[in-house]
């Protein structure tokens, strides 16, 4: 059988937690720096963690499932 191939994208981008919960950046925080407030900026800075559809499939994409 051969081996299972990840995509390099996802393990780029994507990290897993201990509990086994996607973790990604969030999105919008390239560039419009002018019309976003300092909290907002700082508030997409973080990690989220994903919702169960995207999570799935970006364990798929990983080569976890």
């Amino acid at each position: 059988m051969p081996k299972q191939k990840t995509r390099s994208a996802a393990k780029k981008r994507l990290k897993i937690t201990a509990n086994g919960k996607v973790m990604m950046r969030q999105a919008g925080i390239r560039h419009n720096f002018e019309n976003m407030s300092g909290s907002k900026k700082r508030q997409k800075r973080a990690l989220v963690v994903t919702d169960s559809a995207h999570a799935s499939a970006a364990k798929r994409a990983m080569g976890l499932r």
